[in-house]
């Protein structure tokens, strides 16, 4: 489906009418969406896009029997401003991309049924009470175990061996961004690399810290995920290259946008799968008693081009396992 059939952007804020096309005798629902990205992100639209078709599929259609109250943009205090909103709005169930959006929504409402995406350890973050039952009024699609962050360090070594130091960009702000950090951190000194936090709160201090690490040498990058290292992806890759910094990423949109490598959840799977959970949560389940699930897909892809530019060999054993090789 291409974006310009399905959304258009007003201010950040999209609000898909209630129609007076909607079929005579169908009763139309309620649809929040909050994704704290900017609403020209490309990234954001395609995720936008991936949901909007497993609704249809599943006979939900924007203007006969759906609307859809869409809030895009980034920052703490806009994304709870949206959240808030959204609440107010009283849609039956709201999908919520990410720890981001997560936290916000439940400062705001502990009844509206919510479905998550992109939440590493929902239990560890206090969203739910366990996968099997979630208990609250949230539930969905838990991305990764933190465990397997920490194979973005070995990774990393693999197709760069010099490298001894790591910062590791996160967002302090979200539990995922701790629970990350802390699972790299514990497998750093086995690896024989030391370790070093950058937030990314905003663009001049993520230029800064980034320029200040580059100065010493045998340094490399990672990435971890966030709504705000997607929101910076650009820059990041950018000063990655500058500082020729070998980086690896936590989802594919980095590398296609000229990142080195990328290990991580297909994330536009769990906004399909994410229109199932909401269809039942429409026909009259409760979140509650939805148990979470984890991903099942997840893709390493390699950029050669960024990795020529590096200087670096990629060890054909990787290659022979990447999803995807970007030449």
């Amino acid at each position: 489906m291409r974006r310009r059939e399905f959304i258009s952007f007003i201010g950040g804020a999209v609000a898909w009418p209630l129609a007076a096309r909607a079929q005579q005798g169908e009763r139309m629902r309620r649809i929040g969406v909050l994704i704290p990205l900017n609403a020209d992100d490309k990234v954001a639209q395609d995720r936008i896009a991936v949901f909007v078709q497993g609704l249809k599929e599943l006979g939900w259609i924007e203007g006969r029997n759906v609307q859809l109250d869409i809030r895009l943009g980034a920052g703490v205090a806009t994304t709870l401003k949206q959240a808030t909103e959204m609440v107010a709005l009283a849609p039956e169930v709201i999908l919520a991309n990410g720890s981001a959006a997560m936290g916000p929504l439940l400062q705001v409402t502990s009844i509206v049924p919510i479905v998550f995406v992109i939440v590493p350890d929902p239990v560890g973050a206090g969203y739910v009470a366990s996968l099997a039952r979630p208990g609250g009024n949230a539930t969905g699609f838990a991305s990764y175990e933190y465990g397997m962050t920490a194979k973005w360090p070995e990774l990393l070594k693999q197709i760069a061996p010099s490298v001894k130091r790591v910062a590791v960009i996160r967002d302090p702000a979200i539990s995922a961004g701790l629970g990350q950090f802390a699972a790299i951190q514990s497998v750093a000194p086995s690896l024989g690399v030391e370790v070093t936090p950058i937030n990314v709160r905003d663009p001049s201090e993520i230029e800064r810290d980034v320029a200040a690490f580059a100065r010493l040498p045998n340094g490399g990058l990672i990435v971890t995920g966030s709504a705000l290292a997607a929101v910076h992806s650009g820059l990041i890759v950018t000063l990655a290259a500058r500082h020729k910094l070998p980086a690896i990423y936590s989802a594919r949109f980095f590398v296609t946008g000229g990142g080195l490598i990328a290990y991580g959840t297909e994330q536009l799977d769990e906004f399909r799968r994410a229109a199932s959970y909401v269809d039942r949560i429409l026909k009259g389940e409760k979140p509650a008693d939805l148990p979470v699930q984890a991903s099942t897909k997840y893709e390493l892809v390699i950029n050669l081009k960024t990795a020529k530019a590096l200087g670096l060999e990629i060890p054909q054993t990787l290659l022979a396992t990447a999803d995807e090789v970007i030449e």
